[in-house]
């Protein structure tokens, strides 16, 4: 919504296909690009991987039972079952024997018994090629998810190559120098309607014209122009999300960005501080060799401790400084009364009773529905996907495609029985049926006000309890203490993360080239 120009997004043939997702694409001019990952099959017998002659360009794998032959082709990829990576087939000897790119196998450990394999064939991509080059040359923009498909992984995966082809691709043939921009979505609570994002854009890059001849080349040359591209692309879709090992320290990430602030901060300013907090923790495992000091592994877990008491007692991090002021209060009737609960419980009431009728009968059926639905489809697409961990990513759009078709039909079928079981005229029929929309909308928005209201009204509830009240007036202090502690620690250790720490500003994506060339030099 931010760029004055239409975009047409690159979107998978499986699911333009299908009905709803595919008719929206297609009204926004999206090109489907066909996947060798949606056609997978799984070959006969099983492989097992021996280093050839020649280790830096190939590696040889032997079949047991396989038939290389008739079921793989030059250029058709292999995939080892239960992973992400795909390895190209560069030759094929016999039914058993064949070589395969051992580029793609740099960071991959190679099983040691034989596995079974999934086959990818080759698919020729000259057609979308062409459609993108004609949008890019006529002053179009395209957007591409590079990683090839959605997932709910805490990093990146690797990047198809498609987006370099295109690139220098233009270059070559119009001469045009595209821009590259980087964007960056991270989601709160994403599975969820009116769940939060937040879109930042890096820094674009651009294909490299001195390179041009090379790429021109083909072979191998042209691998290492458009793998230089894809580094670079990389470093700098890093550059506009948060990354972490896994889920459980992307919540410590937050957490901690949470208690060390000391004022209000805007979105760009959390992400900034986010990254600094994922960087700066990858930066000590590296420092210590994936070993912290004890004083390092206390004060985390005395953090994840900390989140995990608001996960149990169902408060936010931000409403704990204002349990501060009744921390002396120990009376039930004191709380209620310092409080305003009567008067906060009543506008909570009016707010749900307001949006009661059209959430009731406009929303709540539908969002039955979806709810179950988007959890059937995420269990099929874990089952489908290599790459998906919870198949969260997945839910809220099933939930937004089944919506567009059952929102409009229950409207219909309200409309009909007003029709068929009422006397009302026509003209009262139609003035209530396209009202619908209206409180549909209503139910959402006061539903939402209702829900935000509840949710700063449970501390307040739970306080009346003897039990959760000592909990909650112990929060505070846990707080204080943890966010004194945090602070220390970070100005202990921050120096020996350079810029990271010192910098008040950072060129993310300055920081992840060079973060990425001393791993190189390290190797």
């Amino acid at each position: 919504c931010t760029c004055q120009r239409t975009i047409s997004y690159l979107i998978a043939e499986k699911s333009y296909n299908r009905r709803i997702i595919g008719d929206i694409a297609w009204a926004m001019g999206a090109v489907p690009v066909k996947r060798a990952q949606d056609a997978a099959r799984t070959g006969k017998g099983k492989i097992c991987f021996e280093k050839g002659s020649d280790a830096e360009n190939a590696c040889v794998v032997n079949g047991h039972g396989t038939k290389f032959l008739s079921e793989l082709k030059v250029k058709d990829k292999i995939r080892v079952a239960g992973t992400s990576i795909s390895i190209k087939v560069i030759s094929i000897e016999s039914d058993t024997l064949m070589n395969i790119d051992a580029s793609a196998l740099a960071e991959v450990e190679l099983p040691s018994e034989p596995v079974s394999y999934d086959i990818l064939h080759w698919i020729d991509q000259k057609v979308v090629y062409e459609k993108v080059l004609s949008k890019l040359a006529s002053g179009g923009t395209i957007g591409i998810f590079p990683e090839g498909g959605s997932h709910d992984r805490t990093d990146l995966l690797p990047l198809k190559v498609g987006v370099a082809l295109i690139a220098y691709s233009a270059l070559e043939k119009d001469g045009l120098s595209i821009p590259i921009v980087p964007v960056g979505l991270n989601y709160f609570r994403g599975h969820r309607f009116r769940g939060r994002v937040t879109v930042e854009y890096g820094k674009p890059i651009y294909a490299d014209p001195t390179k041009l001849s090379d790429f021109v080349k083909g072979g191998e040359a042209k691998r290492i122009v458009c793998n230089e591209v894809l580094e670079r692309i990389t470093d700098s879709m890093r550059s506009v999300i948060v990354s972490a090992p896994d889920y459980q320290t992307l919540k410590l990430i937050h957490t901690a960005r949470r208690l060390y602030r000391s004022k209000y901060m805007s979105s760009w300013e959390k992400q900034d501080l986010s990254r600094r907090f994922a960087e700066g923790y990858k930066r000590l495992l590296t420092i210590v060799n994936g070993n912290p000091p004890k004083e390092w592994l206390q004060l985390q877990t005395r953090i994840q401790d900390y989140q995990k008491e608001l996960d149990d007692l169902g408060i936010r991090d931000y409403q704990v400084p204002s349990l501060l002021e009744e921390k002396d209060e120990t009376s039930g009737d004191v709380a209620l009364r310092e409080m305003r609960l009567p008067f906060r419980i009543a506008e909570t009431i009016l707010l749900l009773l307001v949006s009661a009728f059209p959430a009731l009968f406009l929303n709540l059926p539908v969002g039955i529905i979806a709810r179950y639905w988007a959890l059937h489809r995420r269990e099929k697409a874990l089952a489908e996907s290599k790459v998906k961990v919870k198949g969260m990513d997945v839910m809220l759009s099933e939930k937004v495609i089944l919506c567009i078709v059952l929102v409009p039909s229950l409207w219909v079928f309200y409309g009909l029985l007003l029709y068929l079981f009422t006397d009302w005229d026509l003209p009262t029929i139609a003035l209530a049926f396209w009202s619908f929309p209206l409180f549909s909308y209503m139910g959402i928005v006061t539903t939402e006000a209702g829900m935000v209201d509840l949710k700063d009204l449970k501390p307040v509830l739970i306080r009346i309890f003897p039990s959760t009240r000592r909990r909650l007036l112990a929060l505070p202090d846990i707080r204080r203490e943890l966010q004194k502690d945090l602070r220390e620690f970070v100005r202990a250790i921050g120096p020996s993360l350079g810029e990271l720490y010192t910098d008040k500003t950072l060129n993310w994506a300055d920081f992840q080239q060079n973060l990425r060339q001393e791993k190189e030099k390290s190797l």
